[in-house]
């Protein structure tokens, strides 16, 4: 039987996570691998991610080389595998590769998807008195350090005439922050789908505010330096492109079934993964990684540099490698808009 990778944290339903505040690794590794063949791509994945798309769609099937997954909570400790070369491949948000850029980390951002950013937001308790971004001064608020989440805090506090300062920020990983936020511990919570249709859908809180005109809404597939320069390992990265992006087809296309299949690999309610597929996932179109894809990128990693989050000046051009984008469209195409079929 195929063993899961996807944190015990994690795999559990809505109520059983509130407990769930224990100290759990930033990754699960194992056997758990798909294919045959000499050649071995260790795939990094987050929740719902990679692997669960590509299996719902049937495009792990007849795979000439293998993939060996290992799932991460967020982007960051994602990418310090990518840098270390135990990942060779992984996705994840717009602002994990900054990080990683101004840490000096040894990655390549290979391919991106562009997608609306509806479903990352800052989230309060449905009993909250706040019912604007500007009123977020002087509160607590939970977001995972390094994360797409972490840019789109800032975003909306800034398009609230607002800055970090004037909040209290408690840097905390989702299954931690979400004990947090329904507990009362935070008044509110940054962070993305399929955490936001979570907290929606047991009625737990609601949106307080949206990434939507505040951010890119560009996710990535990035890759180690040593993986890309290995011939073999090159090729079986391009295939494996190639397959998230007919899987990102299936998806628009099929939203039912493949919520159904994640909502089983997770431990997601139903209801949730539905929604978050109508809310965000639907949405991804793949695009080009391109240069006004490194401008928008740039424009984060100045930010926080700015913010002196970052120590110094990144270049994100030398963090990008543009072999694979074939004949994609450039990366400011507008999303899918979903629609009920």
């Amino acid at each position: 039987m195929r063993r899961r990778l996807v944190p015990a944290a994690l795999l559990l339903p809505f109520a059983l996570l509130l407990t769930a505040c224990g100290g759990s690794s930033s990754a699960s590794t194992g056997t758990d691998t798909d294919g045959t063949g000499s050649v071995t791509l260790n795939a990094g994945d987050q929740k719902g991610g990679s692997e669960a798309i590509l299996r719902a769609a049937g495009e792990l099937k007849n795979l000439d080389y293998k993939v060996k997954w290992s799932t991460f909570t967020s982007g960051p400790p994602l990418l310090e595998a990518v840098n270390a070369k135990a990942v060779d491949i992984g996705g994840v948000g717009n602002t994990p590769p900054v990080f990683a850029a101004g840490a000096g980390s040894k990655i390549k951002v290979v391919a991106a998807w562009h997608g609306n950013s509806e479903g990352e937001a800052i989230l309060v308790p449905k009993d909250s008195e706040l019912t604007s971004p500007e009123q977020l001064k002087g509160r607590s608020i939970a977001v995972a350090q390094g994360s797409s989440a972490h840019y789109q805090l800032i975003a909306s506090l800034k398009a609230a005439g607002l800055t970090l300062g004037d909040v209290k920020v408690k840097y905390l990983q989702p299954a931690d922050a979400l004990a947090a936020f329904t507990s009362g511990k935070v008044d509110a919570w940054t962070v993305w789908d399929p955490y936001t249709s979570q907290v929606l859908e047991a009625k737990q809180g609601c949106i307080l505010t949206t990434g939507q005109g505040l951010v890119n809404g560009l996710n990535f597939q990035v890759a180690a330096p040593s993986a890309l320069a290995d011939g073999k390992k090159a090729a079986a990265i391009k295939d494996y492109l190639e397959r998230l992006r007919r899987a990102q087809d299936w998806v628009y296309d099929h939203p039912d079934a493949w919520a159904k299949v994640w909502a089983k690999d997770t431990g997601l309610p139903y209801a949730v993964a539905l929604a978050s597929v109508k809310r965000t996932n639907a949405s991804r179109i793949a695009v080009a990684v391109d240069k006004p894809l490194i401008a928008s990128e740039q424009a984060i990693a100045d930010q926080f540099t700015s913010l002196k989050l970052i120590p110094g000046k990144v270049d994100f051009a030398q963090f990008v490698d543009t072999r694979f984008n074939g004949g994609l469209p450039v990366s400011t195409t507008a999303p899918r808009v979903y629609k009920e079929k």
